[in-house]
């Protein structure tokens, strides 16, 4: 693929990511806002307590494999079909062993309603399985629109049953069986319109050519998903469901920030740079690039939430979810972190050094162990306060990772990162001000949102950004067409 090709096509991938997650966390926030009002804080505690297990379990299901097919080169049909047998004899075997370590769950927690609950709401993930390499598939060949569709459509369904389930006041059961429809529509769609169907038998060979960067990333991504969950299991077990349901409700709605800018960045930048991955002047050059795009996108969207936290809430929810605010800006904070160190690990990811991305993995968590250890005795805002700090201390040893594994220097990262770090605190400073001027939500959401952009833009065109430049012109399908 020539150059100019390969710049449209992620130009259209970047593009259909952006709105399949834009529509997503449109329809998703909708949904959550109608949930959070009608049920209460112990439902969604339940909830979040399911969730700790469901994630290990969808990891399990995939194991790496579907990062490490995007990471190869050419993989080919015998390969795609290898990973569907493995991910769905996975997903069958985790889901009989989850099913009779439901009542153990309901031990940890104190609440007996867990054992039905989680007997059903881990049926998502087999049903999830079965959809893992098409989606997979449909990235690697960086045409995702069906993957967007798939998304809306399924949103919309599942969000207007588990709306209806809520009112009904089936509880905990509506965000259950909204889970499941959302997975059985999706992965019907892609079935019926991915085209592609397994038609090979499991092959040794594939497997094998795939075990290595699959394990690797299979053993990073356990400590990524310990790291992101365990909060919520120390919170459930050492302290109560209320106060669980304030923190998933502060961690859910801060991670639709940050889950939508990595993973769009994940699923459109990791096949370019696995593409260039011999070429390491244009590998760095992409890094590069990348790495101010993605200053100049999630800095200030992070940044923003955490500044207008206050009035998003009262908006959304009214005075109900207070608890959750002052943790909601804490964690919009460490997600600007987040987003890097999951950008960082890709840079690493994309030529194949599975093994580095693993011991960065390591570290994080050793700090994270180490932040719960320390705070867990002064409360739930202490361990938020502890998840940021070991996300600041991870993200400083990220940078001087690169040096030695992608040869990104420190001062090249650091000076493309500057900038934008340097204007979205000055901003984020105005917006400050801003609020403390205006004491409707409304109104100050709106002041804020207006005066930021206003700000943000200008500035960037007076320090003539070519970033802002490229960005401007990726909205009409040109994006990384300047090098």
């Amino acid at each position: 693929m020539g150059e100019p090709d390969l710049k449209l096509k992620t130009a259209r991938t970047l593009k259909w990511n952006t709105v399949d997650k834009f529509a997503s966390q449109l329809l998703y926030a909708v949904t959550g806002v109608v949930l959070a009002n009608v049920l209460s804080k112990e439902d969604f505690g339940l909830v979040g307590a399911m969730l700790v297990f469901q994630a290990f379990a969808s990891l399990f299901v995939d194991s790496g494999f579907s990062s490490a097919l995007i990471q190869k080169k050419n993989p080919d049909d015998s390969d795609y079909c290898t990973i569907f047998y493995f991910n769905l004899a996975m997903s069958i075997g985790i889901y009989i062993i989850l099913w009779f370590c439901a009542p153990l769950i309901a031990d940890a927690f104190g609440d007996e309603r867990l054992i039905s609950l989680s007997r059903v709401m881990f049926l998502s993930f087999i049903i999830s399985a079965t959809a893992i390499v098409q989606t997979n598939r449909l990235m690697k060949q960086m045409t995702v629109a069906k993957i967007a569709i798939s998304n809306t459509i399924g949103l919309v369904i599942s969000g207007g049953a588990g709306i209806w389930l809520a009112l009904a006041g089936y509880g905990a059961w509506a965000i259950v069986w909204q889970t499941l429809i959302l997975g059985t529509v999706k992965s019907t769609i892609l079935w019926a319109t991915s085209g592609w169907l397994p038609r090979n038998p499991f092959s040794v060979a594939s497997f094998r050519s795939v075990i290595g960067v699959g394990t690797g990333v299979m053993a990073s991504s356990f400590l990524n998903t310990l790291s992101l969950n365990i909060y919520s299991y120390v919170i459930g077990v050492y302290y109560n469901l209320t106060q669980l349901g304030c923190y998933t409700q502060a961690d859910k709605w801060s991670k639709m920030g940050v889950m939508s800018i990595s993973q769009i960045l994940t699923s459109s930048f990791l096949p370019v740079l696995s593409g260039c991955q011999n070429e390491p002047e244009r590998h760095l050059n992409m890094m590069r690039k990348m790495n101010r795009f993605t200053s100049y996108i999630s800095l200030p969207a992070m940044l923003f939430l955490m500044v207008s936290a206050t009035s998003i809430f009262h908006i959304l929810f009214g005075t109900k979810w207070d608890e959750a605010i002052v943790l909601f800006q804490i964690l919009a904070l460490r997600g600007v972190f987040v987003i890097f160190a999951i950008l960082y690990s890709n840079f690493i990811l994309s030529l194949g050094k599975a093994k580095a991305v693993f011991h960065l993995e390591i570290v994080k968590d050793v700090l994270m162990i180490a932040a719960i250890f320390i705070t867990i005795p002064f409360g739930v805002e202490a361990i938020v306060w502890g998840q940021l700090a070991s996300s600041v201390l991870f993200f400083v040893y990220a940078i001087f990772k690169m040096r030695k594994d992608v040869n990104y220097p420190v001062r090249q990262s650091l000076g493309d990162l500057m900038p934008y770090v340097v204007e979205s605190i000055v901003i984020v400073a105005l917006l400050w001000f801003v609020g403390s001027m205006v004491e409707n939500a409304w109104l100050c959401l709106s002041a804020q949102l207006v005066v930021g952009a206003v700000a943000y833009f200008g500035v960037n065109k007076i320090m003539h950004s070519n970033i802002q430049k490229e960005v401007m012109t990726y909205a009409f399908g040109r994006f990384l067409r300047r090098k």
